[in-house]
């Protein structure tokens, strides 16, 4: 493998900046929520990496379709990037919402709109990994995976919209939602100005991940290439 490009290390110590004062904003600088209290400080990251899972699935997409347009295998490596990357982020989203859910809403987990569509998302693009696995030939790969990724980012916006579509217990963080919502919260200035470094730090992260993980994936390439070869 080549040597890390000194972009990538800036990238990195970038990262771990980003991601140690969004901590201290979370737990220093952003004020306690009068009824959640410390509870409610798991929000920053739970919005924070729903949204990081969220643009990696449509980076899979956009990915996906310059694969198809341009036929280079360079964009299925991104694809699969991505979408490895963002399962994780969207499962912590999950994880940090049921936890979040608990005293708000009484339960871990209820079948909700939102949280039925994030489930589905999810359950969308690891379905996507276990088919990948079952195809051997690099470029009917990459074309099942172009066109999965480009049909499955339809979810994206329907869970991003779900609560405003349906009635949901969900609140929106932007915007209106259901009467029915809650555990919503009004933010003071300081806890906007925490979620929104928030969001800036996990999209760093979520950078310089992508581009680790494409490193890795073109050696990847190099491999199966050889192993073809040896087998031809």
């Amino acid at each position: 493998m080549k040597p890390q490009p000194k972009a990538l290390t800036f990238l990195t110590l970038l990262s771990a900046l980003f991601l140690a004062g969004a901590l201290a904003m979370v737990f220093l600088y952003a004020p306690l929520e009068a009824v959640m209290n410390y509870v409610q400080k798991i929000f920053y990251f739970h919005v924070a990496t729903a949204w990081v899972g969220m643009l990696g699935f449509i980076v899979a997409a956009v990915a996906g379709v310059l694969y198809l347009i341009r036929k280079d295998l360079k964009w299925d490596i991104v694809e699969l990037a991505a979408v490895e990357i963002s399962l994780v982020f969207f499962l912590i989203a999950i994880v940090s919402g049921s936890i979040w859910a608990r005293p708000s809403w009484g339960t871990w987990w209820t079948w909700d709109a939102r949280l039925t569509t994030a489930a589905i998302l999810e359950l969308v693009y690891l379905a996507y990994l276990l088919l990948r696995q079952g195809i051997e030939d690099p470029e009917r790969r990459a074309r099942f995976g172009a066109v999965y990724t480009l049909i499955g980012g339809i979810s994206v916006p329907v869970t991003f919209l779900s609560i405003r579509l349906w009635q949901t217990i969900h609140p929106a963080i932007i915007g209106t939602a259901s009467a029915e919502a809650q555990g919503g919260f009004d933010m003071a200035p300081a806890m906007l100005h925490t979620m929104f470094f928030a969001l800036i730090a996990f999209s760093v992260i979520f950078a310089t991940l992508l581009w680790q993980r494409i490193r890795l994936g073109k050696l990847a390439e190099q491999v199966e290439q050889m192993k073809l070869k040896i087998s031809e």
